[in-house]
């Protein structure tokens, strides 16, 4: 597990191991007025329909972490956020494993909203993670990512 953060307002690491949710976010928490959070989850079938045995997570380490961190400063920039936690698992998941988690903290709840929802979009479609479809006993590289 790599976590790179260069001050107290970002904190992003990427896991091979599974993580929970509200232990991470009770540890992390500050006081802020507003929190928004999202957890995704492996869903239980590939992007073609068919039932996914698995689905396996690669990145570039500390690259990857680098690009997060990147990702999560120009959000709360952007949005007058206070701060940001992003955990994101690689390695071999199965359906319904919680793969990722985004928080966000700000004076007002809009803005922890849409700070949260953005980093979110930034994540999916800017972080450089590589994403095979395992089924039926073969596996599918995925091109591109999945819709909103």
């Amino acid at each position: 597990m790599v976590e790179i953060g260069q001050d107290d307002s970002i904190r992003v690491q990427i896991r091979p191991d599974p993580f929970s949710a509200f232990e991470a976010l009770e540890c992390w928490a500050g006081a802020a007025a507003a929190s928004a959070v999202f957890l995704g989850r492996v869903r239980p079938q590939t992007l073609d329909g068919e039932p996914l045995q698995a689905l396996e997570l690669q990145h570039y380490p500390g690259f990857c972490e680098r690009q997060l961190l990147q990702l999560a400063r120009e959000q709360l920039q952007h949005h007058g956020a206070t701060r940001a936690l992003v955990l994101h698992r690689v390695g071999t998941l199965l359906p319904g494993e919680l793969i990722v988690l985004v928080a966000v903290e700000a004076d007002r709840r809009g803005c922890a909203q849409r700070c949260c929802s953005d980093l979110l979009e930034a994540l999916k479609h800017q972080a450089p993670f590589w994403k095979r479809e395992w089924f039926s006993d073969q596996g599918t590289w995925l091109s591109g990512n999945t819709p909103l």
